[in-house]
């Protein structure tokens, strides 16, 4: 019995200790002007490219939900190894949010050199730029390690893609831990930015035998995206923002666009449709606070997912390459 408990307590202990080896002050000492530095990196980033906040939310996403978050996506692939930012899913993320890393990375290794991870400078960047465009504050635990594998070949399946089955998406979630209610929390990141036309363009040309358009899209809306996205085959950076009418502010507008026939993705549309998700989307369409309340607690969860501490990571001088070179 006394055998059996401790195992328990051991494998408790052990679910947390990662975790308990993060705070919110883990530079106090070793690094006092961290969050200055960063501020001033996001600010001038931010101010000269206003879509750096919902990019780097991606690259974030993107990062967390492959391995967890360790700076993994920023690394570049080499002759011996095809990296995360090469998989397919990846080739969109922009380039000003990887721009944004290598600059604060830059600033901080001129004042303290070898002590603050990517993957702590990608989570608090993110957190902070988020803010920055009207969105909720949420507590970013510090002391992450960078990975020490980076491969195109982790990436598939990891990630939910625009034309994927309701089922498909919660499966995604559900494997990384995420209720129904956290998914379409996070999904209302799409409050701000933008989805290139290619994403979108089976909705809005030869959708089906009857209906050149998603019947679900409205209208007017639709035709404004046929217009914008005529030469997306020829032009690929042709683009549209996911939330057409406050595009630049994070906010619970995405969410009241849904049953107006204004989401721009199948992914998007199919949260207010699917009544397992219509709820949610409903509470958090009408009530701006309760969105931001479950945004954050779920960024909260997603930022210390598959962290490494320890041994089991290391703090890269450059954030696009491991200190030895992986062959």
């Amino acid at each position: 019995m006394e055998f059996s408990f401790l195992v328990l307590l051991l494998f408790l202990s052990g679910i947390s200790s990662s975790e308990s080896k993060l705070n919110v002050n883990y530079y106090q000492k070793s690094c006092p002007n961290f969050e200055r530095i960063m501020q001033d990196a996001i600010t001038s980033k931010q101010i000269n490219s206003p879509t750096t906040a919902a990019g780097t939310l991606r690259l974030f996403f993107h990062d967390c939900m492959v391995d967890g978050c360790d700076a993994s996506v920023l690394i570049s692939s080499n002759a011996f190894n095809t990296a995360e930012r090469d998989a397919d899913i990846n080739l969109s993320l922009p380039g000003d949010a990887f721009d944004l890393i290598v600059r604060a990375k830059t600033s901080l290794e001129l004042t303290c050199p070898g002590i603050v991870s990517c993957a702590d400078i990608l989570a608090l960047a993110t957190r902070d730029l988020v803010t920055m465009v009207g969105g909720p504050y949420y507590d970013v635990q510090l002391g992450r390690k960078d990975g020490l594998v980076s491969q195109a070949s982790r990436v598939e399946g990891n990630l939910p893609r625009a034309n994927m089955t309701m089922d498909q998406m919660i499966a995604i979630f559900a494997a990384k831990g995420f209720s129904i209610q956290e998914m379409v929390a996070l999904s209302g990141g799409h409050t701000i930015g933008f989805s290139h036309c290619k994403e979108f363009s089976n909705r809005i040309f030869n959708y089906s035998s009857t209906s050149d358009i998603d019947p679900a899209f409205h209208p007017k809306f639709a035709q404004a995206l046929r217009n914008v996205c005529a030469n997306y085959q020829r032009d690929t950076a042709m683009s549209a923002f996911n939330d057409v009418m406050t595009p630049n502010k994070f906010d619970n507008m995405y969410y009241q666009n849904l049953p107006r026939g204004l989401g721009l993705l199948s992914s998007d549309n199919v949260l207010v449709t699917d009544p397992r998700t219509k709820p949610f989307v409903e509470l958090y369409a009408t009530n701006q606070k309760a969105f931001f309340n479950d945004f954050a607690h779920a960024m909260e969860k997603l930022s210390v997912r598959g962290i490494k501490t320890g041994r089991k990571g290391e703090v890269r001088r450059r954030c696009d390459a491991f200190n030895h070179i992986k062959t």
